[in-house]
């Protein structure tokens, strides 16, 4: 499970990465808000652990953005804000938790672990000796630990699960974009596009006219 952690204390950060390391989790932290953001555009993170009063972009306003974006990762604030607002104002723009300072680290872990199984974040779907992580957005190919973009896991995902079946463009926009913008149709193709580099081998038939059919067998 991979954690961004956002923490201007420099102790306390220490303190909280070597904890969570110890439990086996991969930690990248971060002293301000623009660092971790650049660094959520580069990797695909499991779960957000974020101080909301850090330099440059505060917790709040990271977060904000995020959603507004699409990021749908789990986010758990760390806080000594106390104020009844400010909870509230952490659940409204999409946080999961909210932990108040000063806290027991095990109590942390604790709430880890609750948004590991609320999300089914080690789910694994293993077809044609593959494991695949959706959650997590990874692929995993004779040991080998591909990073996906989140829409392209969610896209594999659902053809997984509706295998055999024609499957339209318009089906997969409604069935994953929901209330987000909806894209194209040439980005649909895309996502397939880079499915089909990604996979080991060709698994989707091109069906002309009506959609995609996923064949695993």
């Amino acid at each position: 499970m991979k954690i961004l952690l956002l923490e201007d204390d420099v102790i306390l950060q220490e303190i909280i990465e070597e904890f969570l390391v110890e439990k086996g989790y991969e930690v990248d932290s971060f002293f301000d808000g623009e660092k971790a953001l650049e660094a959520i555009g580069k990797k695909i993170y499991d779960l957000l652990l974020m101080d909301v009063n850090v330099p440059g972009i505060d917790g709040f306003e990271l977060l904000t953005y995020l959603r507004e974006i699409g990021n749908t990762t789990p986010a758990i604030y760390i806080t000594s804000l106390s104020n009844i607002e400010h909870l509230k104002k952490g659940f409204q723009i999409g946080a999961d938790d909210y932990l108040k300072k000063p806290f027991d680290l095990e109590e942390l872990n604790a709430r880890i672990k609750h948004i590991e199984k609320l999300y089914n974040l080690q789910e694994e779907i293993v077809f044609d000796q593959m494991r695949f992580k959706p959650k997590s957005h990874q692929i995993i190919i004779n040991d080998e630990t591909i990073e996906m973009r989140q829409k392209e896991a969610q896209v594999l995902e659902y053809f997984i699960h509706n295998q055999g079946k024609i499957v339209s463009s318009d089906e997969i926009i409604e069935n994953i974009w929901k209330d987000e913008q909806n894209p194209t149709h040439a980005t649909i193709r895309t996502y397939i596009k880079n499915l089909r580099k990604i996979l080991p081998k060709d698994y989707f038939d091109n069906i002309k006219g009506e959609g995609y059919r996923f064949n695993i067998v």
